[in-house]
């Protein structure tokens, strides 16, 4: 095995991964559909004839600089984002609470009603969990959860299903977390350098972290139907890292224009200030959609009525092609990014607010 060491944040990288965790996944089965692989949102099994189970799991990401109601709508939507790409509505969760010693039943009360609330919205059951406060948990990560979707084993999708010849679509543009998370976290400091209109603005980034109604409408009711292949969730290196990963999960290359790429106002002041590359920076809010192009006019309008803005930046092409990305007439290669330019600039930040 090839000695890779583990990065000082964030996610590990993909040679840590194949190297450590790739190669001992436990007893196999016949009826996993889609098992771990890179850039694939969950894992799929099959638990009755024609019937599927899709299921992901995340930190349980609290931040009570958010606000409790805030902090805690995210953290649901950061799970039913994930389940939500395989077009299936999510349907159950579990939630392993290790809450810190300093937290007050008020907070904790505020926060599991928003769970509640999210749950009831979109159907989803709790099923089981563990809660308890412990010496040494501390926030962000006060816990881990898991989100099961049930549906048609025709029906579901993931990114290894992306092929030559589909079209890019991707929802709200890039850098919408990073602009969300910085207005939230920081007000004092983007109020500052770029002003109280433009933190109003980025404030109102915060409810567009989520890809569920992105997703739930672009399905319709059955991706496969509707003409979807794949969608995926621009989290951790953005927009770049996202389309990177579609294309190494389904083997194929892609040609990216990246003027038709979304870029707002205050996500773009935002990441210029902090000296972040906004389309490696990380964008849950982002969906990233291929989809067959006879499927696209009809797909661009659903989410048009939904008020999700919405554009086509490229074609899913074969794997010989490479993923390039067009810029002012100039083509280059498309590297996945590795390192989110987020989080130092995030935690430079947080310093900065702390003094």
């Amino acid at each position: 095995m090839i000695k890779t060491e583990l990065p000082p944040i964030g996610k590990i990288n993909p040679a840590v991964f194949d190297g450590l965790i790739y190669p001992r996944l436990g007893a196999p089965s016949k009826d996993i559909l889609d098992g771990p692989m890179h850039g694939v949102d969950c894992g799929v099994v099959r638990v009755a004839p024609g019937k599927v189970m899709a299921m992901t799991a995340d930190p349980f990401f609290i931040v009570p600089d958010y606000g409790w109601e805030r902090a805690a709508w995210f953290a649901f939507h950061i799970l039913a984002s994930d389940i939500t790409t395989t077009g299936l509505k999510p349907s159950h969760l579990a939630v392993d609470l290790n809450l810190p010693l300093s937290i007050k039943r008020e907070e904790l009360e505020t926060m599991w009603e928003t769970v509640h609330r999210e749950c009831l919205k979109y159907g989803v059951s709790v099923v089981t969990g563990h809660t308890a406060k412990y010496a040494g948990c501390d926030y962000p990560m006060v816990g881990g959860a898991f989100m099961t979707a049930l549906g048609d084993e025709d029906k579901y999708v993931t990114t290894r299903m992306a092929r030559p010849g589909d079209k890019i679509v991707v929802t709200k543009g890039a850098a919408i977390e990073t602009c969300g998370l910085f207005a939230a976290a920081c007000p004092g400091l983007i109020e500052e350098a770029l002003g109280p209109e433009l933190l109003k603005e980025a404030d109102g980034f915060f409810e567009k972290m989520s890809t569920v109604e992105d997703a739930l409408t672009a399905a319709d009711g059955d991706a496969r139907k509707a003409g979807i292949t794949s969608m995926h969730d621009a989290t951790e290196c953005g927009i770049w890292g996202g389309l990177f990963e579609i294309a190494r999960a389904s083997g194929t290359g892609m040609r990216i224009e990246k003027e038709s790429i979304i870029l707002e106002k205050a996500p773009a002041l935002i990441c210029a200030h902090f000296g972040i590359d906004p389309y490696a920076s990380i964008s849950e809010g982002t969906l990233i959609i291929t989809a067959r192009e006879w499927a696209v006019p009809a797909l661009l309008a659903r989410l048009a009525a939904k008020g999700i803005k919405a554009s086509v930046i490229g074609e899913v092409k074969e794997a010989k092609h490479g993923v390039k990305v067009v810029e002012s007439g100039e083509e280059r290669n498309l590297e996945h990014p590795v390192a989110d330019p987020f989080w130092a600039a995030f935690a430079g930040a947080m310093e900065l607010k702390a003094k």
